[in-house]
C-alpha cells in the first residue's frame, strides 16, 4: 500500500480514504443510519478535497469539501476551516446548510487503514521516477529528496500525470487525432485527449458508432478543467476517471484509451500490453486510472515490464441508457445501476444546435420566411407572444414571436425589446432560450426558440403528478443556465418560475431577458438609478434597499424559484404585499418548506436567502450542490 502520510485526515478514525459514494452508504447503513451518523472520505473530483457522508431520515446525504487556494477547507458556499477535523467539529455544533448536525462518527473497523485511491499508488512511483531521472539520485539521497520535497512533488505530479497516460497524445491536429482513433479496433468509447493550445485548453476525442466526436476541455479562471457545462476538475486524469464511470453530458462513457502506436516516449509502460502490443480486453470498463494499477512499474534499471492483469470475463455491451457503477471485488455488478440521466442522452439536443442554424449571419430576419399562427401564447405590457414557423436552411422550425404593440408609441417599450434582443444575441447555452433574430415588418418582432410546454409555474399547476426527482432535474438545469450567466457577467434580474420555459417535461430553459444587464469585467454588480416596476417578492434585500443587482441577488431569486417549483407553481408570499414581504425578511423570517420539498433542497433554499450578500453562495456552489443531490436521488 502506498504511503499517504501527507493526507491531513489520515489520523481521523472516521476517515475511510478513497471509498466510493456507494461504499460510504453501505457503511452507514450497517451502522444503523441513525440521524447524524457520518463518515469522511476522499473527494474524487477535487485535488486534496474530501466528501462528507451523513445519514438522516434513513437516507445518506453527501457534501463536497473543497480545499481552497488558501489551504483551508469548506463545504461549497459554507464557512472555511483550517482542517477537515475542524470542519467536522464545527458542524457538530452548527448545521449551517447540512441536513442535520453531525452527531456520531462511524469509525473504521479495528486494523483497517484508510483506502488509498487509484492515483496514490501511481503517484508514489511517478514521484520516485521523476526524482531519480531529474536529479540522478539513488539510495538514501533519493529517499531524503522525496521526503523534503513531498508537497511540491505531489502537486507537480498530480497536475502533469496526464503526460504519462496512454490516452494523452500531446499537440496533434484534429485530423491526426481522428486518424489515430480509427486505426485498429473501433470500439465505442475509444478515446484520446490532445492539446489544443498553450493556454491550457484540450480536446477529448471520442469514438461513437464509427464517428469521432470532439469535446473542448477549457480551463476557467480558477484553473479548473471542464467540458462545456460539465463538472469541473483539478486535473485531466480526474476528468478522465469521472467520464469512464458515467457519460454525464458525453454521448457515452470512455472505455479504451487510444494507444500511441510505436511510441517509445514512455518508460512506465502504460501504452501497450506486454504480450500482444495492444491494450487488454478488460480495459473496456469504468475506471481508467484504476485500471492503470493493473500494471507493475519497472524495477530500477530494468526495461522489462510485467503485467498483473488476471483473466476476467469481457464486459457486457455498452448500453448508453444504463450507467455502470463501480464493481465489487469479484468483478460482479453491485446491483446499483441507475437510469441514465436525461443530460447523459440526446434528449438535450436543441433543435437549434446545428451550427449552421444557430447563428444566422444577419440578426435581421426576412419577414417572408416567417409564418405566424392565429391566437396568442401570452401577453404583457410590450404586446403579445405568438407561435410561428421560421424557414431555416434545413426546414421550418417552430418559434415563439414577441410582437410589439403597434399602437404603442412608447419608445421605452421598443428600447426594452431591443435591449432584450441585444442580451439574448450574446448568449449561447443549452439551458437558455435562444434568439433567432429580429424582424421589422407590420410590427417589431423578436423571434425566439420555441418551448412548447410553456412556463414552469403554469405547467406544474396543471401537472401535480410530476415527481420530486423531475422537479429537481428542472431546477438543476436552471442553475446550470444561471451558472453560465454568472461566469459571463450577466445579471438576469427577473428570475422566476414564470420565466423558465419547458421544451419537454425534462428540459427547462431560462427566458425573459428584458431586465438583464451585462456587467463590464471590473464590475460585480449593477446599480439601478431608481425603483422600477419590479418583481419585489423575488428580490434580495440589497436590491430593495440599495438598488444593487448582482449574480448573488439572482441566487436569492433562484431560491424563490425553487420554492415555486416544489410548491407546484403556487405564488410566493401568498396574500402579502411587497412591503410586508420586506418587513418579514428584515425580521429574519423566511417562507416555510413546501409540503413535498426534500429537506436537502429546503436547506439550499434558505442558503440562497442568506441576508448578507457576501455570505450568500454563488451559482457555482449552488449548481454543484443541486447536481450532487440529483445524482444521489437518481440511482
Amino acid at each position: 500500500m502506498a504511503s499517504n502520510t501527507s493526507n491531513p485526515a489520515n489520523h481521523l478514525p472516521y476517515f475511510f480514504g478513497n471509498i466510493t459514494r456507494e461504499e460510504a452508504e453501505e457503511y452507514l447503513m450497517q451502522g444503523g443510519a441513525n440521524d447524524g451518523l457520518y463518515l469522511l472520505r476522499q473527494s474524487r473530483n477535487y485535488l486534496g478535497g474530501f466528501a462528507l457522508s451523513l445519514a438522516h431520515g434513513r437516507k445518506v446525504h453527501h457534501y463536497t469539501i473543497e480545499r481552497e487556494l488558501s489551504g483551508s477547507y469548506a463545504i461549497a458556499g459554507g464557512k472555511s476551516h483550517a482542517s477537515p477535523a475542524e470542519l467536522i467539529n464545527y458542524h457538530s455544533g452548527e448545521a449551517d446548510g447540512l441536513v442535520c448536525l453531525l452527531r456520531k462518527p462511524f469509525n473504521r473497523p479495528p486494523g483497517v487503514e484508510p483506502k488509498t485511491g487509484p492515483f496514490e499508488d501511481l503517484k508514489e512511483n511517478l514521484i520516485r521516477e521523476y526524482v531519480k531521472q531529474t536529479w540522478n539520485l539513488q539510495g538514501q539521497a533519493l529517499e531524503q529528496a522525496i521526503i523534503s520535497q513531498k508537497p511540491q512533488l505531489e502537486k507537480l505530479i498530480a497536475t502533469t500525470a496526464h503526460e504519462k497516460m496512454p490516452w494523452f497524445h500531446g499537440r496533434i491536429s484534429r485530423a491526426e487525432s481522428e486518424n489515430r482513433i480509427l486505426i485498429g479496433s473501433r470500439n465505442n468509447g475509444k478515446f484520446l485527449i490532445r492539446e489544443r493550445d498553450s493556454n491550457g485548453s484540450y480536446a477529448l476525442c471520442l469514438l461513437n458508432d464509427g464517428k469521432v466526436l470532439h469535446y473542448r476541455i477549457d480551463r476557467d479562471k480558477t484553473g479548473k478543467l471542464s467540458i462545456p457545462d460539465g463538472k469541473r476538475f483539478d486535473t485531466l486524469w480526474q476528468l478522465v476517471e469521472h467520464y469512464s464511470y458515467k457519460p454525464d453530458g458525453l454521448l457515452r462513457v470512455l472505455t479504451i484509451p487510444c494507444p500511441q502506436h510505436g511510441s517509445e516516449n514512455d518508460n512506465l509502460g502504460f501504452n501497450t500490453h506486454p504480450s500482444s502490443g495492444t491494450l487488454p480486453k478488460n480495459w473496456a470498463g469504468g475506471g481508467i486510472i484504476s485500471r492503470l494499477k493493473s500494471y507493475t512499474f519497472p524495477k530500477p534499471g530494468s526495461k522489462k515490464l510485467q503485467s498483473t492483469i488476471g483473466h476476467q470475463p469481457e464486459e457486457a455491451p455498452f448500453n448508453p441508457y444504463v450507467l455502470q457503477r463501480n464493481r465489487g471485488p469479484t468483478g460482479a455488478e453491485r446491483g446499483d445501476q441507475r437510469e441514465a440521466l436525461p443530460m447523459d442522452t440526446e434528449v438535450y439536443e436543441s433543435p437549434y444546435a446545428d451550427p449552421d442554424e444557430i447563428k444566422p449571419k444577419n440578426v435581421t430576419l426576412d419577414r417572408k420566411l416567417l409564418t405566424l399562427e392565429e391566437g396568442e401564447l401570452g401577453s404583457g405590457n410590450f404586446g403579445t407572444v405568438k407561435k410561428g414557423y421560421y424557414k431555416m436552411k434545413k426546414g421550418a422550425k417552430p418559434v415563439a414571436v414577441k410582437i410589439l404593440k403597434n399602437e404603442s408609441n412608447d419608445p421605452a417599450i421598443k428600447d426594452e425589446l431591443l435591449r432584450e434582443a441585444n442580451v439574448m444575441q450574446q448568449l449561447d447555452n443549452p439551458y437558455i432560450v435562444r434568439m433567432i433574430g429580429i424582424c421589422e415588418a407590420e410590427a417589431w418582432m423578436l423571434v425566439m426558440e420555441m418551448a412548447e410546454l410553456g412556463p414552469l409555474n403554469k405547467f406544474l399547476q396543471k401537472n401535480r403528478h410530476v415527481t420530486e426527482k423531475n422537479i429537481t432535474e428542472l431546477v438543476h438545469q436552471v442553475s446550470m443556465g444561471m451558472k453560465y450567466l454568472e461566469e459571463n457577467n450577466f445579471v438576469h434580474r427577473d428570475l422566476a418560475a414564470r420565466n423558465v420555459l419547458l421544451v419537454t417535461q425534462h428540459y427547462a430553459k431560462i427566458s425573459d431577458f428584458g431586465l438583464s444587464k451585462a456587467l463590464s469585467a471590473d464590475e460585480n454588480y449593477y446599480k439601478a438609478q431608481s425603483h422600477g416596476k419590479w418583481p419585489v417578492k423575488w428580490y434580495a434585500p440589497e436590491c430593495m434597499n440599495f438598488y444593487k443587482f448582482s449574480s448573488k441577488s439572482d441566487v436569492w431569486s433562484f431560491g424563490v424559484l425553487m420554492w415555486e417549483a416544489f410548491s407546484y407553481g403556487q405564488k410566493p408570499y401568498k396574500g402579502m404585499k411587497g412591503g410586508e414581504v420586506a418587513q418579514m425578511i428584515e425580521r429574519g423570517e423566511r417562507m416555510e418548506r413546501p409540503e413535498v420539498c426534500p429537506t436537502e433542497v429546503y436547506s439550499l433554499m434558505k442558503l440562497c436567502w442568506t441576508y448578507n450578500v457576501d455570505d450568500r453562495p454563488g451559482f457555482v456552489a449552488v449548481e454543484m450542490r443541486l447536481r450532487n443531490y440529483y445524482y444521489d436521488i437518481s440511482h
